[in-house]
């Protein structure tokens, strides 16, 4: 876990899930985990600190997504869209939302109750890091904000891969190619973008970039 308002990595124990499968963290709100099995059809809501957890009912579809104010978002393809899980009353829905043409490396990431769609445009040997938010009320994504272009000029020529975590206005983004690896903070109220330090493993190997993970703010009365 990396917490940004003291600039420190921490290494905390998460507790078994109750499955043999191999499973992700995908989202987290409200002092809960939610974490999604490999084969993308079963969905875990967890609370590390007091290891309470549940399942919940199983999609068919492959998805990937972020949790806004008690209510899970996932990206979806064929046809493209999203579709959201209230954690409350147990309720599935399905929106057909077009990605924004021309980037790659889409993901989602939750703000303060905005829904965030990061991703990478590439042109010719350039690459820069786009910043879209969806506009709840036209269903449509707007583009809000671009890495500067002093940062994009070392992704150049470079075949570059990014995830991306988001939580309270802060999004995290890991940003690596086989000649770099890079971690970035970016805040939405502030628009200022900045490098985060290195993180070291407990057995001392140091790794700069992120596989999968969420944003998680802990909370010991939080019941999965």
């Amino acid at each position: 876990m990396y917490d940004p308002s003291l600039k420190k990595w921490h290494h905390p124990t998460v507790p078994a899930l109750p499955t043999k499968l191999i499973v992700l963290p995908v989202a987290s709100a409200g002092g809960l985990i939610c974490f999604l099995d490999i084969g993308h059809r079963s969905f875990y809501v967890c609370n590390p600190l007091t290891r309470s957890f549940r399942e919940l009912p199983a999609r068919s579809v492959k998805v990937s997504g972020r949790l806004c104010d008690g209510t899970l978002y996932f990206m979806r393809s064929d046809p493209d869209g999203l579709l959201s899980y209230d954690t409350e009353n147990g309720i599935w829905k399905q929106f057909a939302i077009p990605g924004p043409p021309h980037l790659s490396d889409l993901t989602l990431a939750e703000c303060g109750g905005r829904i965030m769609l990061v991703g990478l445009l590439t042109k010719n040997a350039a690459t820069c890091v786009c910043i879209w938010e969806l506009q709840k009320m036209t269903l449509l994504w707007k583009e809000v904000d671009r890495m500067p272009n002093i940062w994009c000029l070392e992704f150049y020529g470079k075949h570059v891969r990014m995830t991306c975590l988001g939580n309270k206005g802060l999004l995290m983004l890991s940003l690596r190619s086989r000649q770099m690896n890079r971690l970035v903070t970016y805040d939405l109220s502030s628009r200022e973008w900045l490098r985060v330090p290195g993180c070291v493993l407990p057995r001392g190997r140091k790794r700069q970039w992120i596989a999968c993970g969420t944003a998680f703010h802990p909370c010991l009365t939080a019941l999965a």
